[in-house]
């Protein structure tokens, strides 16, 4: 699973606009309970150059997401995506565009609040708690009006809105990282026109009005009003989000290994093979080996035997192996998670190599051997192929039959499901061997994704994950494609629905596949 979500722990509006009677400014008033969150500029209202703003404030808590990726959760920096979300909120007044929004870092702490009032600003602070346009919290003033923010690099970020109706998804990585890592103290984010759209004004005239921040170069146009859902809205997956998303899939070459080819890439040439180290049924690391690429001797290290499928052990000398580097007789392993590792190798044909075995061993390179005095901890089966040259370009595109073979009812909101996807085409013809087997093999889609649905309005709550990031990209190994998923990201007493969508090479695009999977999430 490579897709988590953390919702907002405090937001507010906070706004130098005047109130109704056009004479107050509302700079005093606070919106800290609302269910929405206002973005707005307004030139010229009262007088021929006054300026009116609105600007959110938005607090996450990275207690979290620092416990997710202390338990390995979540990967490491430089594994991972941090994506701040916020929902499109629909409304009757006018809704500006094509204009650009800031995420900025805030940089001094504020409280919530419990006001309400976006309309007439009657909600005042009068030095409670909560923030407003002055007052970040009980007994402190912001370091200027409008608050307190970073605008350099890693602490700013821009996003365009064409028509103003968009939901907002903007990749706040770096700036997520610094809170993690206590380079920047997290006081959340706020977002506000930026400068050349928010209402110009002049050194002038904020000298005589204390809510006006001069923009001498800002918007002479009015930019009134983009509304989002605050946290405290009913709407289970409109809620302000940061999601953390990598791809955490698993791509085991175990069962398609082939061997090199001159007209392959090279890329294509590597086989990614895995070693799953389970333990009393669980997946264990294996004892002084590194999971960090630190002390050469702490490596796990890989050589391949030959064989024949006749013979049940390897036999023979290691076979020489092409990694990037010169030929070898082994090749170092990498920790891919708790207890399983990989390593890439490839192979050119021979007439003898039939069937290849795997060894993972520790110790000395000069003592490997099938039967050698190194500390070995899996022996596996390899079945290499030649690219297959015949029949040429097919003009179908393939259509699968698809099936979750371990799908259920019903699941807990709390609840973490492994789910396994059989796959096979459907014109596919069985052999002989094939009727007499019950077990007919799945297919391995190499590149897979899903998405799901909520059925009571066809909302995709979580979109199919083919971006950079590949975060609902599905693993594969010998049995077929299976993804992990957490139940929680589900609003609970829904039914939903799975959906996939697999990548055509030849087509280069993904092509959704027809079949639906429903189930539904209740608590416990």
């Amino acid at each position: 699973m490579g897709l988590l979500r953390y919702t907002a722990s405090a937001d507010n509006t906070i706004v130098s606009a005047y109130e109704p009677n056009l004479t107050t400014r509302g700079s005093g008033a606070n919106c800290g309970a609302s269910d929405i969150l206002e973005v707005f500029s307004i030139y010229g209202r009262i007088s021929s150059a006054s300026q009116e703003l609105s600007r959110a404030l938005i607090k996450f808590p990275t207690t979290g997401i620092t416990a997710d990726r202390t338990a390995g959760t979540i990967p490491a920096s430089g594994s991972v995506s941090f994506y701040l979300k916020l929902f499109n909120a629909q409304h009757s007044a006018t809704t500006p565009i094509e204009y650009k929004l800031n995420v900025a870092a805030v940089t001094e702490d504020w409280e919530e609040g419990i006001g309400l009032d976006l309309v007439a600003y009657k909600d005042l602070n009068k030095g409670q708690i909560g923030s407003d346009w002055i007052q970040r919290k009980k007994g402190s003033t912001w370091g200027m009006p409008g608050g307190s923010y970073r605008e350099d690099s890693d602490y700013l970020y821009t996003t365009h809105l064409s028509n103003g109706l968009e939901n907002i998804e903007v990749n706040i990585t770096p700036l997520v990282e610094r809170w993690l890592a206590g380079t920047q103290t997290n006081y959340g984010v706020n977002v506000r026109l930026s400068a050349s759209y928010e209402a110009s004004a002049s050194e002038t005239y904020a000298g005589i009005d204390s809510s006006v921040i001069t923009n001498s170069a800002g918007a002479r146009d009015s930019y009134y009003t983009k509304r989002f859902f605050a946290r405290g809205t009913q709407y289970f997956f409109k809620r302000p989000a940061i999601e953390a998303r990598w791809d955490s899939s698993i791509k085991d070459d175990r069962a398609n290994v082939y061997f090199s080819s001159s007209r392959a890439p090279a890329n294509d040439n590597l086989n990614k093979i895995y070693f799953y180290n389970m333990i009393r049924g669980r997946l264990v690391d294996l004892p002084g080996i590194s999971n960090e690429y630190g002390n050469a001797s702490s490596y796990i290290k890989v050589s391949l035997f030959s064989g024949s499928s006749d013979n049940s052990a390897p036999s023979g000398s290691a076979i020489f192996l092409h990694n990037k580097t010169a030929p070898a007789l082994t090749v170092t392993g990498g920790w891919v998670s708790t207890g399983i590792y990989s390593c890439s190798v490839c192979f050119t044909a021979s007439e003898d190599l039939d069937t290849l075995y795997d060894v993972w061993f520790s110790g000395s390179n000069s003592t490997i051997s099938a039967t050698g005095s190194s500390k070995q901890y899996f022996t596996g089966t390899l079945t290499p192929e030649n690219f297959n040259t015949a029949g040429g370009v097919t003009s179908t595109e393939p259509t699968y039959y698809i099936n979750i073979t371990n799908l259920k009812n019903g699941y807990s909101n709390k609840e973490k499901a492994r789910l396994n996807l059989y796959v096979r085409e459907k014109n596919w013809s069985p052999t002989i061997y094939n009727v007499a087997n019950n077990d007919i093999e799945s297919v391995g889609i190499r590149s897979a994704s899903y998405g799901v649905h909520r059925l009571i309005d066809d909302q995709r709550v979580i979109p199919f994950g083919t971006g950079s990031d590949l975060h609902t990209v599905l693993s594969y190994n010998v049995s077929g494609n299976y993804f992990d998923f957490d139940m929680s990201l589900l609003e609970k007493g829904y039914s939903y629905a799975f959906k996939f969508s697999f990548y055509d090479d030849r087509l280069n695009s993904w092509v959704e596949q027809d079949k639906t999977f429903k189930f539904r999430v209740e608590e416990n």
